[in-house]
């Protein structure tokens, strides 16, 4: 849910409420077949250009600040950090039309993220990244609930990389979060996919300066916070470290004391049930939303 905003509108806190599922380019036709995708969805193409400082105060503050063309309208959004874990998040969102590709700095500056010290740093935005996909979106109704699901394909651009775009988000719109749950599980039995905590921002900002910071874990819910950011940063650096990482995370999991039967038998699924090159089966992506519904709202996203 996103609130529109002009200069002169008092700002209230809006919150978006979305569930983000990663797949590889070969599952496409089985999600698309699925008969949760039976209706013609709406298709646009996105072009997206994220904006930071010189000192990458925005990524160091985990905000995110874009303009986004559709068709001839460009849109200003800014996203705080995330809260949540296992590809489920609740977000800040402000999102507002503007009249053309600059940004609206006076917009930003009436934003409670700017407020404090991050107001000062305002006019030295810059673009530092930006995103080009194709977004297919279906309306759907999920036990009373309203969901917006989206299939975005496409790719990340910064500082000279490139990373690949397939990712499925699930935004509710009207109802209970336990719908987006509801509904991803009764994708994942038949559609191989896997929980995704790295915003498409975040993604590019390691992706720029070719780091890939994990969070580090203590409770059951971090370790799978750490696996799936690891899987995350593997399947864009094409480092083995971070699958290896995202192995150890999970089985370190698997073996956490305070895990209850029926937790750690599906932990223990999770041990096995990637692919050699890191890629979810549909027993994998069960069984980690199985999980994260039970772990979710204990982490903080990047």
């Amino acid at each position: 849910m996103k609130n529109s905003i002009s200069t002169s509108d008092s700002v209230s806190a809006p919150t978006e409420i979305e569930l983000k599922l990663a797949l590889a380019p070969a599952q496409l036709n089985t999600l698309l077949c699925h008969a949760a995708l039976a209706e013609t969805p709406q298709r646009q193409h996105l072009s997206n250009t994220y904006f930071d400082t010189p000192a990458g105060d925005m990524a160091n503050a985990r905000i995110a600040v874009r303009l986004r063309q559709v068709d001839d309208r460009v849109l200003q959004t800014v996203k705080t950090a995330g809260h949540g874990g296992g590809g489920l998040s609740t977000r800040q969102e402000w999102e507002w039309q503007v009249p053309s590709p600059q940004l609206d700095q006076h917009g930003l500056a009436a934003l409670p993220p700017f407020n404090g010290s991050l107001g000062t740093v305002i006019s030295a935005l810059r673009p530092a990244l930006r995103t080009d996909f194709t977004r297919r979106s279906w309306q759907i109704d999920w036990q009373g609930s309203h969901i917006e699901l989206v299939l975005d394909e496409g790719e990340i651009v910064s500082g000279g990389a490139q990373a690949a775009i397939c990712e499925v988000e699930l935004e509710l719109k009207a109802g209970e979060p336990e719908a987006l749950w509801a509904l991803a599980l009764t994708l994942a039995e038949s559609v191989p996919l896997r929980p995704s905590d790295t915003s498409k921002a975040a993604r590019g900002n390691a992706l720029g300066v070719q780091q890939w910071a994990l969070p580090e874990a203590d409770a059951p819910a971090e370790w799978l916070h750490r696996a799936t950011v690891a899987l995350d940063a593997y399947h864009d650096s094409g480092l083995a470290e971070h699958l290896t990482i995202a192995q150890q995370a999970l089985a370190t999991l698997a073996t956490h004391p305070q895990l209850d039967d029926s937790s750690r038998r599906d932990a223990q699924t999770l041990t096995t049930a990637l692919t050699e090159n890191g890629h979810p089966t549909s027993a994998y992506g069960a069984a980690a939303l199985t999980l994260a519904h039970r772990f979710a709202y204990q982490t903080t996203l990047r």
